[in-house]
C-alpha cells in the first residue's frame, strides 16, 4: 500500500513582486570594487597553479555555495570563466535559484524566519520556471545548469548580466548543478517533476565526473560547500581514477584548495580522529587529505569569501598575461 503524499494543489503560491528581499542587484560587487587585501601566501601560489593549470589544458574546477552569489560575487567568477581562469563551475541545488532570481528581478533570498512562520517560505511562482527548465533538460538529456542557463540567457531577464549561469552558456563552459531532492525552494512547488529534476542533475554529475578526468595537473577549488563539493567530488575521482587506471594513466598531480569560515589545525594535511567533531567536516578529510595523498598538495584558505574569492581573482591577474 502506497504511504499518502502531501497534495500540492492546495499550496497557495505567489508572485515575487510580494516578497520582501534580503539582496538587491547594487550588492552584486563591480570588478573594481574596493576590496580588503588579505594577507595569506597561499593565495599567491592557488592563483600559480591554477595558471600552470591552464598552460597545460588540464581542469579548473570551481565547486561553490549559493553564498558566494549571495555575497555579491558573480561578476568575479563570470571574469573568470572569461579569462580561462577557470574551467567548470559546479553549484549546488540553491544556486541557480539565487543566480535566475537576480537576474529576472535584481533581487533574491528571503528571510527564512519571516516566511517559514505563515507557511509561505519558498512559494514564490516565478522562480518555478526552473522546474520548467528541469522538465526541458531531461527531454533533451542535457544538465540542469545548462538548461537554466539557456533560458536565461536566451530569455526575457533584464539583468542576465550578473547570471553566473547565462554566462557559462554564453561561453560554452560547463556550469553543473547537483541536487539533493527536498534541499530546495523549488521542489515546494506543484510543478516540480522530481524524475526530470533527478534526470538533470545526473547529467550534470556525468559532466562534471569528465572534467574531474582531467585532473590530472589540474586544481579544484571548493569555495563554501561543506557537503556538495566534496561528496560529488569523490565520487567523481573514483569513477575518473577507475578509468585511468584501466588506460595506464593517473590523475594524482593535481592542487586542491578549500576556501570557508571553519577553523582548521594549522597541519590540516592529516585528517582529524574519528573522535573530533571535526573529523566530520568532509572538505577536510575528502579534498585536504585523501584525494590528494598519491602526489597532490592542499590548501586551506579561512576567510570571508567577499575577500578571498576577490583576492584570488586579483593574483590571478596580476600572474597573468591577460591581466
Amino acid at each position: 500500500m502506497p504511504y499518502p503524499t502531501f497534495d500540492r494543489s492546495r499550496l497557495q503560491v505567489l508572485p515575487l513582486a510580494q516578497r520582501e528581499h534580503d539582496m538587491v542587484l547594487d550588492e552584486v560587487l563591480p570588478l573594481d570594487a574596493e576590496v580588503p587585501p588579505f594577507d595569506n601566501p597561499d593565495i599567491p601560489t592557488i592563483a600559480a597553479r591554477m595558471l600552470a593549470a591552464r598552460e597545460r589544458g588540464a581542469s579548473r574546477i570551481l565547486l561553490m555555495g549559493a553564498h558566494v552569489i549571495k555575497v555579491g560575487l558573480s561578476r568575479y567568477v563570470i571574469a573568470m570563466m572569461e579569462r580561462g581562469f577557470v574551467t567548470h563551475v559546479a553549484m549546488n541545488g540553491a544556486g541557480p535559484i539565487h543566480d535566475f532570481e537576480l537576474a529576472l528581478v535584481g533581487a533574491t533570498t528571503e528571510s527564512v524566519a519571516r516566511y517559514i512562520r505563515t507557511g509561505q517560505f519558498g512559494l514564490w511562482e516565478e522562480t518555478g520556471r526552473i522546474n520548467d527548465a528541469a522538465k526541458q533538460a531531461a527531454e533533451e538529456g542535457i544538465g540542469l545548469g545548462e538548461a537554466v542557463g539557456r533560458m536565461i540567457a536566451e530569455g526575457e531577464f533584464p539583468h542576465k548580466d550578473v547570471s553566473i549561469l547565462a554566462a557559462a552558456y554564453r561561453l560554452g563552459i560547463p556550469a553543473t548543478v547537483h541536487v539533493g531532492i527536498g534541499y530546495d525552494i523549488i521542489h515546494e512547488l506543484p510543478s516540480c517533476d522530481g524524475a526530470a529534476l533527478g534526470a538533470a542533475s545526473y547529467t550534470d554529475f556525468l559532466v562534471i565526473t569528465e572534467a574531474v578526468s582531467r585532473l590530472e595537473g589540474g586544481v579544484m577549488l571548493d569555495f563554501g560547500s561543506a557537503v556538495m563539493g566534496p561528496e560529488v567530488y569523490l565520487k567523481a575521482l573514483a569513477m575518473a581514477r577507475n578509468v585511468a587506471r584501466q588506460e595506464g594513466r593517473e590523475i594524482a598531480h593535481l592542487t586542491t584548495a578549500v576556501f570557508d569560515l571553519i577553523e582548521l589545525p594549522e597541519d590540516y594535511h592529516e585528517e582529524a580522529p574519528k573522535t573530533h567533531p571535526l573529523y566530520y567536516y568532509r572538505p577536510w578529510k575528502t579534498i585536504l587529505v585523501r584525494t590528494v595523498a598519491d602526489g597532490g598538495e592542499s590548501f586551506y584558505v579561512r576567510g570571508d569569501h567577499g575577500v578571498t574569492l576577490p583576492n584570488l581573482y586579483k593574483c590571478l591577474l596580476e600572474g597573468s598575461d591577460d591581466g
